[in-house]
Parts: structure tokens; sequence; C-alpha cells
């Protein structure tokens, strides 16, 4: 892997998803497994630009630069660092498979419903749709977990740190008061250093772009 990696996210957000814009994945991470990277931005404004479209097809954020190999999509940006680092992801076959097994499925069974879920809830309707599927979904993971600390290879690895995330948005967070070991989980990932510092980190970077669009 070429050092340092670069990490793309936008030069500014709105004040609402401050926190939980994708790159900080990518931050933690690094952060995790001591990997080195750089931040560098795209201006809000310019998403849409030939430029950043051509690292990010959606016109989102975030996109990973190593060397002459750049991706899109938190999840396989996730699993490139994963390659690189054992703190990340096992070097043995079933301790490597269970972590992406898990990465899979906190994209595809989780966030899949949970984001949905949360958008729909935005409007506030009498009845959620979608309540009895995360509700679900939320049973089946809370019951593996009230069987083990981790979700894979008995330990720490990029698929807790992917689900803890998925799971931390706030209105889904405050659901899981009916999930005691979710819960717990939830808040144990969180309360990793190195979660800490990404999520600060990503906080005074758009932090300081308020200062710079304010001169």
């Amino acid at each position: 892997m070429t050092s340092p990696l670069t990490i793309w996210t936008y030069d500014w957000v709105p004040q609402g998803p401050r926190g939980h814009v994708r790159d900080i994945r990518l931050r933690w991470a690094c952060e995790e497994s001591g990997l080195p990277y750089t931040i560098r931005s795209v201006r809000f404004e310019d998403r849409t630009s030939p430029e950043h479209l051509a690292r990010q097809p959606f016109a989102q954020v975030p996109a990973l630069q190593d060397g002459e190999i750049t991706l899109f999509e938190s999840g396989a940006c996730l699993l490139h660092l994963a390659e690189t680092s054992e703190i990340l992801m096992p070097r043995d076959p079933k301790g490597r498979s269970e972590t992406l097994e898990w990465v899979i499925s906190a994209l595809n069974s989780i966030e899949m419903v949970s984001v949905p879920w949360w958008f729909i809830g935005l409007s506030k309707p009498p009845e959620n749709p979608l309540e009895g599927w995360l509700q679900s979904r939320l049973a089946r993971l809370e019951a593996v977990l009230s069987r083990r600390q981790y979700l894979a290879a008995d330990r720490f690895t990029v698929a807790d740190l992917l689900m803890a995330d998925i799971l931390r948005v706030k209105t889904l967070r405050a659901a899981l008061g009916d999930y005691p070991a979710l819960e717990a989980y939830t808040n144990r990932i969180l309360d990793r250093p190195a979660f800490r510092k990404a999520h600060q980190d990503q906080l005074d970077h758009f932090a300081a772009a308020d200062a710079a669009r304010a001169k």
C-alpha cells in the first residue's frame, strides 16, 4: 500500500449530518490500524463536478485513494483497508470469512432497513411501515450479541466498526433500549479511542470550514 492513504470528503456540510458523514468510517479504520492517511476535500457545491464523479459516480463521499487505486462506497473502502491490516481483519480463513459475512450483513441486513426507516420517520407518520422489519432485524442481532462480545473472530474487527457506526444514528440508538446486549455492544465499540478521535477530527474539519466560509 502506498502511504499515506487519501480519504476524500466534503469541505463542508450542514450541521445535521456532522459526525455522521461516512468518511468517518475510513478515518476510524485508519486510526484503529495505525495506517497513515490524509484528508482531502471536494467543495460541497462541486459534488456533481466531473472530477468528483470520476471518483464517486453517485456524487457522495467518501472515496479512498491508495496509490493508483481509487475506491468509492464506504464498505468497499473498509474492506480494502482491512486487507492491509490484521487489526481490522484476521488472516486465518475462518476469522476472515466471519469478518466478511458480518461486514456484508451490516450493510445489507441492517443498514438497508435502518436508513429507509429513519428517512420515513423524518416525516413523523402515525405509523412507520418499516417498524416491524427493523425490530425483527434488531431482535436477531440482539440474539447474536447476547452470546458474544464481538461479531467475528472473538475480537474487534472492521465488522464491529461498521455495525456500530450504523447503529449509532441518534434515532436508531434510542431504539436500542429494548435490546440490552445490542445497546451494551454499541456503547462498548463507540468507547474506543480510535472512534472518539475520528469523530472529533470530523467535527473539527467541518468547524474549520465554517470559519473559512465566514471570512
